[in-house]
């Protein structure tokens, strides 16, 4: 495999970020309204919007994508960063494009100074937890949500 560049999305891959975020979506059994995504699309461009995307890149092609945001915490004088989404083409999975994408957002976070770098996974989503075992240390916290 080539060598796997991170860098910002820009509006111009929103026709190569759609199927990637659909199949993110979808892997998590998960449907939201066009307006939701056009949203989330013009989020990321916003100047003052605390959410990020980036992009892998393989050869020129869009194979992975990792949104991530920035939030205070009764925690720490310092943000947080929420790995919010990652999600990689199923054909690169075990390349090390998936810990690419996090190192990146680690990265972004280190320089903006946040306390902790942090994201959830479903529990039965075992492939990514290989991966999150290595690069980061389970909580054993228990999300819990209520739709409002």
């Amino acid at each position: 495999m080539s060598a796997v560049e991170i860098r910002p999305l820009v509006p111009e891959d929103r026709a190569a970020w759609e199927p990637l975020w659909q199949g993110y979506l979808a892997f998590y059994e998960t449907v939201l309204s066009p307006e939701t995504t056009d949203t989330t699309w013009t989020r990321f461009h916003e100047p003052d919007e605390p959410m990020f995307a980036l992009g892998a890149f393989v050869d020129g092609k869009l194979v992975g994508i990792v949104h991530y945001l920035f939030h205070r915490t009764g925690w720490a004088i310092s943000d947080s960063c929420y790995l919010q989404d990652l999600f990689v083409s199923p054909q690169l999975r075990g390349h090390g494009v998936g810990r690419a994408l996090i190192e990146a957002v680690a990265v972004k976070a280190r320089e903006a100074g946040a306390a902790r770098l942090y994201w959830h996974t479903h529990e039965t989503n075992r492939t990514a937890q290989t991966l999150y075992d290595k690069v980061a240390a389970k909580t054993g916290f228990i999300q819990y949500r209520k739709d409002l």
